[in-house]
C-alpha cells in the first residue's frame, strides 16, 4: 500500500500532460514486458562475436601503459605498496568488508546474487519479475549490488603493475566470466538498478586498462568482456532512472555510465537497426544530459538538492571524474558548468571538520563510484579524496592542501601532483542557504546547524528529522554528531528510528515528529517544517522551522552564538507553551559523561565540555552509525522543558 501511495503521490506533483504521459507508458510498458520476457526465455539476449574479435578502445584513459613505470615508482615513495598488496590478496582469498558485514570470507565462488550477510538468495529471473525489497525479511539487496559494481577491481589492477604477479589478472578474468555466466543479461537481481549496471560498467573499464595485456587473458576472455561491456550500454539507454518527478544520484549513475561507454566504444557499431544501441548516441546523450542535470541538481551555492552530506560525495565524484574523463578526450563543458562543480567541491572543502571528517546529515549508503585509494580502510565519512583531484582541475592550493592525504587518488588520474604546498588561510564561517547548511568556525569550535529543504524539493527521499539540529567538534574531536543512517530496507524499524526527530540534536515537542512519514515507505518524509534562516554571521545563526505548528501550534526557534571559548545554544518554543518539549544531544561513542549536581562534563582526549546540569536531565543508551550496515552504541543526553531552554557550552581541559 506505501508503494501505491507513492506512485500516486508522485503523479499528484507532475503536470496534467505529464502524469498523461508518464500512465500513457506504463500501460505501453505492461504488455511490452510480458512479451519480452518470454521472448528472452526461448533465445537469450546475445550479440555475436565477429563483432567484437579485433576489438579494442581507442579512447584516452586516466593513465596509459606507458605511465606504469612513473606510477609504480611514485607507490613506491609513498610507502603505501605492502597495503596495496594487502588489500588485492585479501580479494583474491574472497575476503571482503561491504556494507557492515567486517571482514568476511565468501566462498570459492563468490556469491553474486545473494545477501551474505542474511544467506538470502535472489533466484535468476526476469529482472522485472525481481522483488528487490521485502520489509517482512532484513534481506538488503544492496548487499548483492555492492559487491557486483566491482570496486575492488582497481585495487586488483594496481596490484597487478606493483608485483607483475598474474594471479590478480587470473582473479581479474575469473571474477568476470563467473559473473557473466551467473548473471545473464535482465534475468538476475544485478540487473534490477540501472545505476549498478552502470557503476559496474564504469568499474570494468577502469579494470581494463590494467590487464589488457596481460600474459594470463587470452582473446577469447576479451571478446566475452566486450560483449558483456557492451550489453551493459544497450541496457542502460533502455532503462534510464529518469521515470519519477526528480532525478537523482541514480540517473547521473546512468548517463556516467553512458558517457564512459560511448567513450570506451567509440565509432564502433553494431549492425543494428535500433539506433539508440549507437555508442556515439550514449557518449552525445549522456554529455548533453550531463550538463542539463549539473543545474538540475545542484543549487547555486554548490549544494546537491538531496540534502545529504553522503550523496552530494558521491554525486560530486560522478560529475568530477567524469569532467576529468572527457577532458583528456578533449571534450570540454561550459563555464557554469565548470563554476557549479568548482562550487560542489568548495563544500566538500568547507563542511569538513578539522579531523577531517564530515557530518553526515541526511542518508549515506557509502555510495562511490571508483575506490582508488584503501580499498579495504576508507573511511566512509572522509570525503576529502576528491578534493586532491579537484585542486589539479581547477589549480587550487586550497584543494590540494586540504586533500593532501590522498595523494594515490590524485596520482592515478593525473599521474602527478604539486607537493609542498602552503597552508591556505583557516577556513572561517560560511552558509549555504541553498542546501539549508550553516557552519560557524573559530580556532576553537566548528559548527554546522541543519536548516533548510527536504531532499528532492520538499520529498524527503533522502531526509531526516533534522531539522535546526547541529554537530559540534572542539579542538578537532567530536563531542556532539548526526547519528548516521545505518540501514535502510534490511531494518525498517531502525530506518525510521535513524531518521526520526528523536535521533537528532534538536527539539522534539510531545512525541510529534518534525516531518511526518510513513512506517513502511522509506523514501518518503512529507515536508512540513519548512525551516528558515533568520540571521547568520561569523559567530551567529539564528532560524526557526513550522513543523510543529499544525500538530500543537509551536514554531521552534533556536539561535546559536559562538564565543571565544564557547557555544550558547537557545531554544524557544512560540506557541502554545504548555507543551513538554525536550532537547536530544546524540554524543560521539567515545565521550565520557561525567554528571555532577551542577555541571555536566563531556570529556574525550584531553579536551572538556560541560554546561549547567538542569532538573530532569538523563542520560540513555543510543545507537550512531558512521557507515551503512554498521552501528555502535553511544550515549545521548535529552533534557525536557516547555518554553524555553539555554545551553551554555564552555570548552576546557581536562585537569
Amino acid at each position: 500500500m506505501g508503494e501505491l501511495t507513492r506512485k500516486i503521490q508522485n503523479l499528484r506533483k507532475l503536470p496534467i500532460d505529464k502524469a498523461l504521459k508518464k500512465i500513457a507508458i506504463k500501460l505501453y510498458e505492461i504488455p511490452y514486458y510480458k512479451i519480452r520476457k518470454e521472448i528472452i526465455k526461448l533465445k537469450p539476449i546475445d550479440i555475436d562475436d565477429k563483432y567484437f574479435n579485433n576489438f579494442k578502445p581507442n579512447c584516452v584513459f586516466f593513465f596509459n601503459i606507458t605511465d606504469k613505470q612513473l606510477l609504480v615508482e611514485k607507490i613506491k615513495q609513498l610507502n603505501i605498496e605492502k597495503q596495496i598488496i594487502n588489500d588485492a590478496n585479501k580479494i583474491c582469498s574472497h575476503i571482503f568488508n561491504l556494507l557492515g558485514s567486517g571482514d568476511i570470507y565468501l566462498g570459492k565462488q563468490l556469491p553474486w546474487n545473494t545477501d551474505f550477510k542474511t544467506n538470502f538468495v535472489w533466484e535468476n529471473k526476469f529482472y522485472k519479475d525481481i522483488k528487490i525489497v521485502d520489509l517482512s525479511n532484513n534481506a538488503d539487496v544492496k548487499v548483492p549490488w555492492e559487491l557486483s559494481r566491482f570496486q575492488h577491481l582497481f585495487t586488483l589492477g594496481k596490484a597487478y603493475w606493483l608485483t607483475n604477479d598474474e594471479k590478480y589478472a587470473i582473479e581479474f578474468k575469473e571474477e568476470i566470466e563467473d559473473w557473466i555466466e551467473k548473471n545473464p543479461v535482465e534475468m538476475s537481481v544485478n540487473w534490477t538498478c540501472t545505476m549498478d549496471v552502470a557503476i559496474r560498467a564504469v568499474n570494468w573499464i577502469a579494470a581494463y586498462f590494467f590487464f589488457k595485456d596481460a600474459q594470463s587473458i587470452d582473446k577469447s576472455f576479451w571478446i566475452k568482456f566486450h560483449k558483456s561491456l557492451y550489453l551493459h550500454g544497450r541496457f542502460i539507454i533502455k532503462n534510464l532512472e529518469n521515470k519519477g518527478p526528480h532525478t537523482g544520484n541514480h540517473y547521473l549513475s546512468n548517463i556516467v555510465g553512458l558517457v564512459w561507454l560511448g567513450l570506451y566504444f567509440g565509432s564502433f557499431i553494431v549492425n543494428d537497426r535500433n539506433k539508440s544501441n549507437n555508442p556515439k548516441k550514449w557518449l552525445d546523450y549522456g554529455l548533453s544530459e550531463l550538463e542539463k542535470e549539473m543545474f538540475v541538481q545542484n543549487n547555486p551555492d554548490g549544494t546537491n538538492y538531496e540534502a545529504s552530506t553522503s550523496y552530494h560525495r558521491l554525486v560530486t565524484e560522478l560529475f568530477l571524474k567524469t569532467t576529468v574523463l572527457c577532458n583528456k578526450n578533449n571534450i570540454y563543458f561550459t563555464k557554469d558548468y565548470m563554476a557549479r562543480l568548482e562550487k560542489m567541491c568548495e563544500f566538500i572543502m568547507n563542511i569538513t571538520k578539522p579531523n577531517g571528517l564530515a557530518p553526515i546529515i541526511g542518508d549515506a549508503d557509502d555510495g562511490r563510484l571508483l575506490i582508488l585509494s584503501n580499498y579495504s580502510t576508507w573511511i566512509r565519512n572522509d570525503f576529502r579524496h576528491l578534493l586532491g583531484i579537484a585542486g589539479e582541475l581547477f589549480d587550487r592550493d586550497d584543494f590540494r592542501y586540504y586533500g593532501k592525504d590522498y595523494i594515490e587518488d590524485t596520482l592515478w588520474i593525473y599521474q602527478n601532483y604539486k607537493d609542498n604546498v602552503e597552508k591556505p588561510e583557516p577556513l572561517t564561517s560560511i552558509a549555504y542557504k541553498d542546501g539549508g547548511y550553516y557552519i560557524l568556525r573559530n580556532d576553537q569550535v566548528y559548527c554546522c546547524i541543519r536548516c533548510g529543504e527536504l531532499s528532492f524539493r520538499g520529498d524527503g527521499v533522502h531526509s531526516h528529522n533534522d531539522q535546526l539540529s547541529f554537530e559540534l567538534n572542539v579542538d578537532g574531536e567530536d563531542f556532539i554528531i548526526d547519528p548516521g543512517s545505518y540501514v535502510y530496507t534490511a531494518d525498517y524499524k531502525m530506518r525510521n528510528l535513524f531518521r526520526s526527530t528523536e535521533m537528532h540534536n534538536t527539539v522534539q515537542v510531545e512525541k510529534f515528529e518534525q516531518n511526518d512519514f510513513e512506517e513502511y515507505n522509506l523514501f518518503y518524509m512529507k515536508e512540513q517544517t519548512y525551516a528558515k534562516n533568520h540571521g547568520f554571521n561569523m559567530n551567529f545563526f539564528e532560524g526557526t522551522h513550522i513543523g510543529f505548528k499544525e500538530k500543537c501550534n509551536i514554531i521552534h526557534k533556536r539561535t546559536v552564538l559562538l564565543e571565544e571559548n564557547s557555544v550558547l545554544i537557545k531554544d524557544q518554543l512560540i506557541g502554545d507553551t504548555n507543551k513538554n518539549a525536550q532537547l536530544t544531544l546524540i554524543l560521539s561513542p567515545d565521550v565520557e559523561v561525567k554528571l555532577s549536581e551542577n555541571k555536566v562534563v563531556l570529556e574525550k582526549g584531553s579536551i572538556c565540555i560541560k554546561f549547567d546540569y538542569m532538573r530532569d536531565l538523563k542520560t540513555d543508551n543510543c545507537w550512531v552509525s558512521n557507515s551503512y550496515g554498521y552501528k555502535q552504541s553511544s550515549k545521548k543526553i535529552t533534557i525536557p522543558f516547555s518554553k524555553e531552554l539555554s545551553i551554555k557550552i564552555t570548552i576546557g581541559n581536562k585537569r
